[in-house]
């Protein structure tokens, strides 16, 4: 079968390639590919060529192909029907009849056809539409989030960086029992978004401190900084911010460790180590997908537009040119 894919090229370029899918071999499926989504951050960096050489092998996506700084096919957000099952597979059991005709979400690149494993497919609820379906890949780091920072009845908290990531942190939170809940971001269109979620919405400097936890997803070392300066004493940021080839400065000085503050990476790559023992990525995966049932999150998405175009629409979520969370790529037209 003939399908088309998005390549990513040095020097800032996409293109899209013909190429050959061959049949489901034992516990694999074929899915066809109803949309995926840019997610602007990381996949801005790869577009840019500013992936630091040491992590290369770290923030490979799981059906990466190619290698950085030359030619990738790179995305994980994705989002397709399975048309075509193999034969189950006689080692593990593994098999995708169940899954003929249903939708699917799998971290994949930006591709129309593909062939995958059962077990890297999650079937996507029946009340949640496709183009939602797509954030489960940032919904899910949000949930490894939360896992990992262990937010407690009462508590405190503030999201710096009203991106994907931290607008589904939020999102989120928002169900938690919180004393008190805060966005801090210093466009003012992030915190319009906020009012879609019901979060309470802040520039940087007018968020409230004394707080017990702070996820910061802004990506800066201004919001890192002022992420600290919003603790109070022996409180904690969690740091899901990935900088890329930047290396940031963090205030260390004045009270940093007089009032013995605290900062956590948080990072999808593992399961939270809090519930490593007790679940595994197709848990949190599935935990992603059930939370995607609330309509709010659709304010996060802009779009769509066609597979083709993508190589011009890559380039201007990468230079700033669309303001988007994340943009949807739609693979049937």
């Amino acid at each position: 079968m003939e399908c088309r894919s998005y390549w990513t090229l040095p020097g800032g370029r996409g293109e899209i390639r013909a190429e050959q899918v061959g049949p489901p071999g034992p516990g694999e499926a074929l899915i066809r590919t109803v949309c995926s989504g840019v997610s602007r951050g990381t996949e801005s960096l790869v577009h840019l060529g500013h992936v630091p050489e040491r992590v290369r092998d770290i923030m490979r996506a799981p059906f990466q192909r190619g290698d950085l700084p030359g030619e990738v096919c790179y995305g994980y957000l994705s989002v397709g029907v399975v048309e075509e099952a193999g034969p189950a597979d006689p080692e593990t059991g593994a098999d995708a009849g169940d899954l003929v005709g249903r939708r699917v979400f799998c971290l994949y690149p930006h591709v129309d056809c593909y062939v995958a494993p059962v077990s890297m497919l999650t079937p996507v609820p029946d009340d949640v539409p496709s183009e939602r379906a797509v954030l489960a890949g940032a919904v899910e780091t949000a949930v490894n989030a939360l896992w990992d920072a262990g937010p407690r009845l009462g508590d405190r908290v503030a999201v710096i960086g009203g991106g994907m990531i931290g607008m589904s942190v939020a999102a989120l939170l928002r169900r938690f029992p919180l004393d008190r809940l805060e966005l801090l971001d210093p466009q003012e269109s992030a915190r319009q978004l906020a009012d879609a979620f019901g979060v309470t919405a802040l520039s940087p400097e007018s968020g409230h401190d004394d707080c017990d936890l702070v996820f910061h997803c802004s990506s800066t070392a201004a919001g890192l900084a002022r992420g600290l300066e919003l603790l109070g004493d022996e409180g904690e940021v969690v740091e899901m911010s990935w900088y890329g080839t930047t290396e940031p400065e963090v205030p260390l000085g004045v009270d940093f460790h007089a009032r013995r503050l605290s900062i956590r990476a948080s990072q999808v790559g593992m399961v939270s180590g809090s519930r490593r023992a007790r679940r595994t990525p197709a848990d949190r995966m599935r935990l992603a997908l059930d939370a995607l049932r609330d309509p709010a999150f659709d304010a996060l998405l802009t779009g769509p537009v066609p597979l083709a175009e993508l190589p011009q629409t890559m380039d201007d979520i990468a230079h700033g040119r669309i303001d988007a969370h994340c943009h949807v790529v739609d693979h049937t037209r």
